[in-house]
């Protein structure tokens, strides 16, 4: 008995400052995942395992460094992730009405704006860059590419990637209501419906898969994997694989995404002045990203007869389905009958796109 306690107070003891305030960290993401529901199949594990690994002598840390090592370092976690994502998105309203595919490119001015200051604050070029694609919204893609480039600063990198993601209901309303008019979110955007054939769903996937490759080799892997899942959503003849992409394969790998990204949130690497630094640039990042999609929208009215709600083009960051859902939801409220959701759809899956492109671009300038 006398060991035991000698053992208990060995490691009250060894309990550093930091361990708590991680304790605290991973507290709230729990409480976003359950109270607010933001995220919940991400940020429920992600907040239990900053708890697990905070422990003092912790014997999770060397499962998760397995976890780590098997599933992330080799970037194999991401992109079986995409498989599901790719499962998941109807391309038909883009296919509907391609110029949609515009927002999802103006949107990604983040990225490169992030670039720049993450340059300016001193960061070196490879972490500047991984930063630089928390702007993305899409935490498969900026695991991958902090991952390829070797960033020292991976752990702060997911947490941002995936917390901004879960906080898109709180950070964009704001932006896109500063930078819009009544007048102009009140605008109504008629569906227009039109006869996609399975052909044309068919070939979108392996066309856009060789002209990513081919503009950007460096996003074969995670265009790839994206457009594979959406390809056995559109076959047709593997309904049973493509219903297991969506939903268990998805599911698991978020599970253990979550759990094995809190492997790099130990209190002394994660609780640094870089780390609140990156969280800051993670968030002008978004902000920048809905503000380019918005601003975009309001040029294109300028020269267009048939106009545009600016507020879809927020929908040009990457977290599918979240950013379309705000912004549809966002319309209803100041018009119960106005219906944006397949635009902002439209929208959001070609942000999707757009944000595998430029990660991308961002390997191939970078390694």
């Amino acid at each position: 008995m006398g060991e035991f306690f000698q053992s208990l107070l060995g490691n009250v003891t060894e309990i550093t400052w930091q361990q708590p305030i991680m304790w605290l960290i991973g507290a709230v993401l729990i409480y976003l995942a359950i109270k607010k529901d933001m995220e919940p199949s991400l940020l429920l594990p992600m907040g239990f395992g900053a708890i697990l690994v905070n422990l003092p002598n912790s014997g999770a840390i060397e499962t998760l460094e397995t976890l780590f090592n098997a599933g992330i370092d080799n970037e194999l976690f991401p992109l079986l992730l995409f498989i599901g994502i790719g499962a998941m998105i109807d391309f038909g309203p883009v296919l509907n009405n391609p110029k949609l595919m515009l927002f999802g490119a103006a949107a990604q001015f983040g990225i490169f704006f992030t670039l720049m200051m993450a340059s300016v604050c001193g960061f070196l070029p490879n972490d500047a860059a991984s930063i630089a694609v928390i702007g993305a919204a899409d935490g498969p893609t900026s695991i991958v590419v902090a991952q390829a480039l070797g960033s020292r600063y991976l752990g702060a990198i997911m947490v941002a990637a995936y917390s901004y993601m879960a906080l898109v209901p709180i950070v964009q309303p704001p932006v896109i209501k500063l930078l819009t008019t009544k007048q102009e979110r009140l605008i109504r955007m008629p569906y227009e419906q039109k006869n996609v054939t399975k052909t044309t769903r068919i070939l979108f996937p392996i066309i856009v898969t060789m002209l990513v490759g081919i503009i950007a080799p460096g996003a074969v892997a995670l265009i790839g994997f994206l457009m594979f899942g959406n390809l056995l959503r559109e076959c047709g003849v593997l309904n049973s694989l493509s219903e297991t992409a969506q939903k268990v394969l998805a599911n698991l790998i978020t599970l253990f995404l979550g759990l094995t990204i809190a492997f790099r949130m130990q209190a002394h690497e994660f609780l640094s002045p870089d780390t609140l630094l990156i969280m800051g640039l993670g968030l002008v990042a978004f902000i920048v990203d809905t503000a380019g999609g918005v601003m975009f929208a309001k040029v294109m009215n300028l020269f267009s007869k048939k106009k545009i709600n600016p507020m879809i083009g927020a929908c040009g960051i990457s977290a599918f389905p979240m950013s379309s859902r705000v912004v549809h939801k966002m319309g209803l409220k100041e018009d119960p009958q106005n219906f944006l959701l397949m635009h902002t759809v439209g929208v959001n899956v070609s942000g999707q796109i757009a944000s595998v492109i430029a990660g991308g671009l961002i390997l191939s300038f970078f390694m």
